[in-house]
């Protein structure tokens, strides 16, 4: 498995010394290379990236402030010079954090923490080819077979998923990210209406303020999907 990465650090020799790292170590490939972060932004706009490595100290926007504006974060590790900031890091479940300047060691060790992560995600859900009826997905040491049907919604929150399934009081949890899990459905019959949520279409009954309501939860539909929703109510609006 190889981990499409990218570099952002508007120190030059900063970021020629990522890139050169991430070059010579096999399970990576090397995507792109910013020295601003909303060049970045605009290439996540049309391109994707398992890993990034980022510096938090920059002008125009932080490398905290860039994590949070990410709909579908990849891997992070943060690159910078100033260790006061590695609790907030972490608070955004970043992989790893490299105290500048750090050597190709310490750099491989961050590196191989997001290729560990991204192959548990990947074994994490198996389906069976051109299947369009179940999937099997691993939880709590077992693997369970899950009806299409049967999913009302799905909850990413951050390592982990939670499928919500007719019938069962708690959510199936598994280790796996929730763009992982998307990659897997039906493209017809669910839609990603938040950063966070995955909806069965065939199972909304009630729509409130710009909300799919199941039971006594609500879940929000962003700015970013808001269109790819109406059209589907759309088409099937009397």
């Amino acid at each position: 498995m190889k981990l499409r990465t990218i570099a952002i650090d508007d120190e030059p020799l900063a970021i020629r010394l990522v890139c050169d790292y991430i070059s010579k170590t096999p399970f990576l490939e090397l995507a792109g290379s910013f020295d601003n972060p909303l060049d970045a932004i605009d290439f996540l706009s049309t391109q994707t990236a398992d890993l990034i490595f980022v510096d938090i100290q920059m002008p125009d926007l932080t490398g905290i402030e860039f994590i949070r504006t990410l709909e579908e974060g990849p891997k992070i590790v943060f690159t910078t010079a100033y260790e006061k900031y590695a609790l907030e890091g972490f608070k955004l479940n970043a992989i790893d954090y490299l105290l500048k300047p750090f050597s190709y060691e310490e750099f491989l060790i961050a590196a191989g923490k997001a290729r560990k992560q991204a192959e548990l995600e990947a074994n994490a859900v198996t389906s069976i080819e051109a299947n369009n009826q179940f999937l099997f997905l691993k939880s709590e040491y077992k693997i369970r077979r899950i009806n299409f049907n049967d999913i009302l919604y799905i909850e990413g929150l951050k390592d982990y998923i939670k499928v919500y399934v007719s019938g069962e009081i708690k959510p199936i949890i598994s280790l796996n990210s929730i763009k992982s899990l998307e990659q897997k459905l039906p493209e017809t019959g669910f839609m990603r209406v938040h950063r966070s949520f995955i909806v069965n279409l065939n199972r909304i009954e009630i729509i409130e303020n710009n909300r799919i309501v199941f039971g006594k939860t609500y879940i929000p539909i962003s700015d970013l999907h808001k269109e790819k929703f109406q059209e589907y109510l759309d088409k099937n609006f009397l």
